[in-house]
């Protein structure tokens, strides 16, 4: 393994030998007959790259005593510089966790910036450090337009696709809402063994599919390819081969080694994605030295013969060997100033050693999700006070409150419509949404009211469709993405896992991305699908850390927790998922065929604050007194409970049925009162019985000391059939009887 030792002695060896040039040369002229980089500039540059390296030196030494937390370095990509240099500070930039040297070279174009502490704070988990405070080291920074990324991999790329996406389409619905400006681009950095995951294929995919549609997305997609996904090699030439027929992508490579040849063609890229608008993806060639990360034994899997064809690369040595070259500065100086910039580096080092770490629960979780009531409350009495003449104009002179009472459908689709009028930046797009209006009829005339701009079809990949979203709330935007049904999320859960809803945590704030995720999904729907038309899971959702998941039961509840979402996204950044039960679409009646009473009127905006539904809060229904047993549940549970509550009320029973409606977070206080209130609670869970909701409400009952009875009733732990089988193994208007039956015979 190269170790820094290694590589701190073949740099003074190597430089040391190169013999110095005659006269010292005009900084301002090109480094190289033709190239657009000046001597200035090079060795601006090469500080950079310098910076970089002892930033990963000290990495090292502080792990060595154990104070240093997270090792992955640059060492062997600082030729990504070069890209920092023609790219604006302004530009918005996702970077792989080897962008050492573009972060160095950013930070040295905008005033008051000192990457050397923002990064070891973060390698020592400061919690003075800039942008995740001592959450995680990552590169970010609001002040240099970086957002901070995972270390999932590839799973930045679709957020990227989305940014560029929402600066062009951001410009022409609301110009003023993008922290970025409106000729930025998006630059976007991972690794050539990142080309391979699916995330990477489908964020380059999306941008390619964009780009034939006539869509414009200013995104530059830097591969930094070292040839080594941890230890397993990519085929040779297949990045190349991968990249270059990319549709819709326009290819540059250059040796990212060589900091002029990957300044002249990043060059050559910035100009073109910025002039066109359009995608490029820019391949550069690089080294990876002192292994993968930490006490990486690369030796274990790679010859000595690879390690020393690497050294002999190094793009500190190549950049150096290219200022002597050009008679800019002598080896002597170059080695004392690689001395200089290393006591620096290694003096902050010892600094940041002594800063505070987080100590606390509350600190650390204080970013990941706000949840400011009072605030929200205001935010949807806001949106009330909507022109009526603008509103009756787009709702072409029909407000739905004029009309009857509407289905669960119906009523969501007047409440987006409502929320499209309230919020000038509010995007709703998804597969079929368009032009079809959902496959439901959902979304049915949005488009037609509202524009292609703000009301589109996006293609069939849920990843991109997250990606999109993400990208759109990064950039000022609302984005209301649709995931046609629930059993598709799970294609790209990972959007919603390790993407949205990490962004306020690992950036203290500074970023966020809100966003309302419309799922269809549950089970119970009749004459269609089988498990993948109705999932009936929601485990993966509701152990996201801050995400809110609201199921609306009846028409009456949907617009109100719709405008919650909302305006919690607003309020708060807050990442929502809003699960629509398909089997409750269009149905009508509760307790008999025509009774309507499914159904609920629309109500008018002066009456939105009066029926605000705060996030957290449940809903009970009192049936026959409502004194012998209370029923939690949510969804389909909630008809099924009320109808056989109505049976019990016939036997003398009085049940009180407790509808969630949020799932996260859980409505803890109003399911300890009401199960306080009789003493014996059945938890009627439709979802499966490992990992459903139901678990939740029984651990928050055991939490807080309930003493009564408690029994629970949930699907089987299976995948749901096609046709009339799923009966057999799904929660039942019979199952929920007699469970509370068997709970007063106790």
């Amino acid at each position: 393994m190269t170790t820094p030792q290694d590589l701190d002695e073949r740099f003074r060896s190597t430089v040391g030998g190169l013999p110095a040039a005659g006269a010292p040369s005009d900084p301002a002229q090109p480094v190289r007959p033709g190239a657009p980089l000046t001597g200035k500039q090079a060795l601006d540059l090469f500080e950079a790259q310098l910076t970089s390296r002892h930033l990963d030196l000290a990495a090292r030494w502080l792990r060595s005593f154990g104070e240093g937390y997270y090792t992955i370095s640059s060492a062997g990509h600082e030729g990504n510089a070069a890209i920092a240099a023609v790219v604006r500070p302004t530009d918005p930039a996702l970077l792989h966790y080897r962008s050492g040297g573009f972060y160095c070279a950013r930070a040295a174009q905008v005033d008051g910036s000192d990457p050397v502490r923002d990064v070891l704070r973060g390698v020592v988990a400061s919690a003075r450090e800039p942008i995740a405070g001592g959450r995680h080291k990552v590169f970010g920074h609001a002040g240099l337009a970086i957002v901070p990324t995972t270390s999932t991999i590839a799973s930045h790329l679709p957020r990227a696709v989305g940014v560029g996406f929402a600066v062009e389409r951001g410009r022409k619905i609301s110009p003023d809402a993008s922290p970025w400006p409106a000729d930025a681009i998006v630059v976007c950095s991972f690794g050539d063994a990142s080309v391979n995951h699916a995330s990477a294929t489908a964020a380059l995919n999306t941008a390619g599919w964009c780009d034939h549609g006539g869509l414009r997305l200013p995104v530059l997609f830097v591969c930094e390819d070292n040839g080594l996904g941890i230890s397993v090699r990519s085929p040779q030439g297949w990045v190349a081969a991968a990249l270059r027929s990319r549709p819709g992508l326009r290819y540059f490579t250059a040796d990212g080694c060589d900091l002029v040849e990957a300044h002249r063609v990043a060059t050559e890229a910035e100009a073109w994605v910025r002039r066109h608008r359009r995608p490029a993806v820019l391949h550069l060639s690089t080294v990876r030295l002192m292994g993968h990360a930490g006490a990486d034994a690369e030796q274990a899997y790679r010859t000595a013969a690879e390690i020393e064809r690497d050294m002999v690369r190094d793009p500190l040595v190549h950049t150096a060997r290219t200022l002597v070259g050009a008679a800019l500065a002598t080896p002597a100086e170059l080695i004392a100033r690689y001395d200089e910039v290393g006591w620096s580096v290694r003096k902050v080092a010892e600094e940041v050693l002594g800063e505070p770490k987080l100590a606390t629960a509350a600190e650390i979780v204080g970013p990941l999700a706000p949840r400011r009531p009072a605030r929200v409350a205001r935010a949807v009495a806001a949106v009330a006070q909507v022109d009526p003449a603008a509103r009756a104009a787009a709702l072409a002179g029909k407000p739905p409150e004029s009309g009857g009472p509407l289905t669960l459908a119906q009523t969501i689709n007047a409440a987006l419509a409502d929320a499209l009028l309230a919020y000038p930046t509010m995007l709703l797009f998804g597969e079929d949404v368009a032009a079809r209006g959902g496959v439901y009829g959902v979304t049915k005339g949005l488009r037609d009211r509202f524009g292609a701009g703000r009301v589109f079809d996006t293609l069939l990949d849920e990843t991109s469709i997250l990606g999109l979203a993400l990208g759109a709330g990064l950039t000022g935007l609302l984005p209301v993405p649709e995931i046609q049904y629930l059993a598709y999320l799970h294609n790209a859960e990972d959007q919603l896992r390790g993407e949205a809803a990490t962004m306020r945590f690992f950036s203290r704030g500074a970023y966020r991305n809100p966003m309302v995720v419309r799922i269809a999904g549950l089970a119970y729907q009749q004459g269609f699908g089988g498990h993948f038309h109705n999932d009936n899971s929601v485990a993966v959702l509701r152990d996201i850390p801050g995400l809110i998941v609201a199921v609306p039961a009846r028409a009456e509840d949907a617009a109100p927790m719709l405008r919650a979402c909302l305006a919690s996204a607003t309020a708060d950044g807050s990442v929502c998922a809003f699960i629509e039960p398909i089997a409750l679409y269009h149905t009508r009646d509760l307790y008999a065929e025509g009774d309507g009473e499914w159904l609920a009127p629309y109500r008018a905006p002066d009456s939105w604050s009066d029926a605000h539904t705060p996030i957290g809060r449940a809903r009970v229904y009192p049936v026959g007194g409502g004194e012998d047993v209370t029923v939690i549940t949510f969804g389909n549970g909630v008809r099924m409970a009320l109808r056989a509550a109505a049976t019990l009320a016939a036997d003398g029973v009085g049940t009180r049925v407790v509808d969630l409606r949020w799932l996260s977070p859980l409505p803890v206080a109003d399911i300890i009162r009401e199960s306080a209130a009789t003493g014996r609670v059945l938890v009627v869970d439709e979802t499966r019985r490992s990992g459903g909701v139901g678990e939740g409400v029984l651990a928050a009952l055991v939490d807080s000391g309930y003493v009564g009875a408690a029994s629970r009733i949930a699907s089987l732990d299976t995948f749901l059939p096609l046709g009339p089988a799923a009966g057999q193994v799904l929660v039942s208007e019979e199952s929920i009887a007699q469970g509370a039956r068997a709970l007063l015979d106790r």
